[in-house]
């Protein structure tokens, strides 16, 4: 037995939820997701949303900023679409009620860093991401939408190169049913979990990469994994995001006595991109040993810090740590997969009829690098553009290539010996051999490991398995295109490679 809608839409995160409640205005919807509707990673995001809307600001500035984080690799015709439509979207959100912080009477916009001006919106403070869920979520009850939550999508169903429809795991019945659609929309986050220390929750597992390239989707730039690098470093506690608006607020990152010292590593201080910020507390942290650096607000009012930061007060707080008087123990994690399934402008992908949104999708805004809180907003001005493409096509279509690019396959690699696969080894191997600096012996012995535990993967049954052979998978995409990547650009750092070069202002994409 099959069910039968016009979208389906994989994920319960923003880019599921948006464009859930844009399709139902054009037909019937399913959103299908792997567990319980606000289990996501979008409840986590604390800094905001950007967009150029505040006075003295521009798209154009906005424009730049992106384009300049992006390293030479940000598709400059679709981070134009980004900026010049994101005041645009942000009132969609005002409209659907989210709750935006304000101050006398304006929307509140704060600085991040690689920003020209302060232009990040944020609601409750640094609890962003759960008011724009929590808003989407209470819409999409009222909207007719149909949900299936503990069900895993298991497999992208394709005849005559387009989709036709889903298989998907009851996780609590362990039956599998197909469902039949028009159009599939993957949004289903990140893989954080290839990572020993990650910000993301648990539910980030590569669900929508590993679907796509299992079904022939073409995959991009997965060598650009983002590390933030300020997560709260405690002993024994679950890495937590200390946002990037601490620093633009006017948090200093310092030493263990108290001295200041991103102003040696770049011109831009404290303020400098994602990836400098994170090489250079990597560096201080083997230079004196210790497996944190501190980050610094104890100058700031008590109660200015409370009302801005209460999430953030309040975890560290729960963990013996008053923020207001004591430095914060900081070290970088994994935070942002930049690449994804390789899609246009539209949201479109090489398979006519699918559809990938937000963390899922490699849109080619980001280019090497993400900017600061483009990521909400990517998720907002894209998921309304695959709605208008979907509801003009009379029939679907995949996208175009465009952009310069060098096409590779996985590679069929020489056995190793490696030991059993698992989740905890996995993410210890990612977090060593293919984290925030690499290089080409340690990304070779990672994939020869990855390919074996591929081939020894028993068939999936429950969804820790599926899980674990997405990351799998999706591990190998990461690895192997860092190893073909033979130089330094944004997050992707390579030790024997230290330079940018210029052959690879290009994107790698697997097909």
């Amino acid at each position: 037995m099959t069910d039968r809608y016009d979208y389906i839409i994989v994920g319960s995160g923003i880019a599921g939820l948006y464009t859930a409640l844009l399709a139902r205005e054009q037909g019937s919807v399913l959103l299908v997701t792997k567990g319980s509707l606000d289990e996501c990673n979008t409840k986590y995001a604390q800094g905001g949303i950007a967009a150029a809307i505040g006075r003295g600001d521009s798209a154009d500035l906005h424009f730049k900023d992106t384009i300049v984080t992006g390293t030479g690799l940000s598709d400059p015709v679709v981070v134009r679409m980004l900026v010049d439509e994101a005041a645009d979207r942000i009132a969609d959100l005002v409209n659907l009620g989210v709750p935006f912080d304000t101050a006398d009477g304006e929307i509140a916009l704060t600085l991040e860093a690689a920003h020209s001006l302060p232009r990040i919106l944020h609601a409750g403070g640094d609890t962003t991401g759960a008011h724009i869920e929590d808003t989407l979520g209470n819409w999409l009850h009222s909207a007719g939408v149909k949900l299936l939550e503990n069900c895993l999508a298991t497999e992208i169903l394709v005849t005559n190169g387009t989709v036709c429809g889903l298989k998907a795991l009851g996780c609590h019945s362990g039956r599998i049913k197909d469902y039949e659609c028009r159009f599939l929309i993957l949004a289903t986050g990140g893989a954080g979990q290839l990572f020993k220390y990650t910000t993301n929750s648990s539910v980030s597992t590569g669900d929508g990469i590993a679907l796509a390239c299992s079904a022939g989707a073409a995959i991009t730039d997965m060598e650009f994994f983002q590390f933030h690098p300020t997560a709260l470093r405690l002993p024994g506690v679950t890495r937590f995001l200390i946002s990037e608006a601490v620093r633009g607020e006017g948090g200093r990152l310092v030493t263990a006595g108290g001295s200041r010292f991103m102003d040696k590593y770049s011109p831009q201080g404290d303020l400098a991109p994602r990836d400098i910020v994170s090489r250079s507390i990597l560096a201080e942290m083997v230079a004196t040993g210790r497996d944190n650096v501190f980050l610094d607000i104890t100058h700031m009012k008590a109660s200015y810090i409370t009302s801005r930061f209460p999430q953030i007060y309040r975890v560290c707080k729960e963990h013996g740590l008053d923020i207001t008087r004591e430095l914060i123990p900081v070290a970088p994690a994994a935070h942002y997969m930049i690449g994804g399934v390789r899609v246009n402008s539209w949201g479109e992908t090489s398979i006519a009829g699918l559809f990938a949104a937000g963390e899922t999708a490699g849109s080619g805004v980001h280019g090497a690098n993400r900017l600061a809180s483009n990521s909400l907003l990517e998720v907002i001005v894209f998921g309304k553009r695959i709605i208008e493409r979907s509801a003009s096509l009379e029939k679907p279509r995949a996208a175009e290539e465009g952009r310069p690019e060098d096409r590779i396959s996985l590679s069929r690699r020489q056995p190793a010996a490696a030991g059993k696969p698992g989740l905890v080894a996995l993410k210890r191997l990612l977090w060593h051999k293919a984290g925030i600096i690499r290089d080409g012996e340690g990304l070779t012995e990672t994939a020869d490991t990855l390919f074996a535990w591929q081939q020894k993967l028993p068939p999936a049954t429950d969804r820790p398995s599926y899980e674990l052979a997405n990351l799998v998978l999706t591990g190998r995409l990461l690895v192997e295109a860092a190893l073909y990547r033979e130089e330094s650009r944004g997050v992707h750092f390579r030790s024997d490679f230290p330079a940018s070069r210029p052959y690879w202002q290009r994107h790698i994409v697997f097909t």
